[in-house]
C-alpha cells in the first residue's frame, strides 16, 4: 500500500475489518473460479475477469477510507492518492468493459484443454 497505517487516526480502525472481509471475498471467489474450471475441464474467461475486478474495487474503497482518516496530508501523499485513483477506476473499466464484450458475443470463449 501506499499509505501506511502508522499514519492513520487510530489504530483498529474500520479499514482493517473491511480489508479482511474483501479479501476472504476474493479467494473465495477463486477457488470457485478454479473449481469450476476442473470440473468443466475448460477455461472460460469470465469469472477470471470478475476475480481481478474485486481486488481492484477493493483497493479503491480502502484507499479511500485510508485517505479520509490520515492525520498529516502531505503533497507526496496527495499525489500517490490522485494517481492511484486515476488508474484504479481505468483498470475497472476495462475489466467491466471486457466483461459485457464477452457476454455481448453470447459464446462463451472457451480453451479447451487438449
Amino acid at each position: 500500500m501506499l499509505l501506511h497505517t502508522p499514519h492513520l487516526a487510530g489504530k483498529g480502525s474500520t479499514i482493517d475489518p473491511l480489508g479482511w472481509i474483501l479479501s476472504i471475498l476474493r479467494i473465495v471467489e477463486l477457488l470457485y473460479t478454479v473449481q469450476v474450471s476442473f470440473r468443466e475441464h475448460a477455461l472460460v474467461p469470465e469469472p477470471f475477469l470478475l476475480v481481478g475486478l474485486i481486488p481492484a474495487i477493493r483497493r479503491v474503497l480502502v484507499l479511500t477510507a485510508e485517505f479520509g482518516e490520515l492525520r498529516e496530508k502531505t503533497t507526496s501523499m496527495m499525489e500517490h492518492f490522485a494517481i492511484e485513483l486515476a488508474v484504479l477506476p481505468a483498470l475497472i473499466l476495462v475489466l467491466v468493459i471486457s466483461l459485457m464484450l464477452l457476454r455481448k458475443r453470447g459464446a462463451s470463449v472457451v480453451a479447451e484443454r487438449a
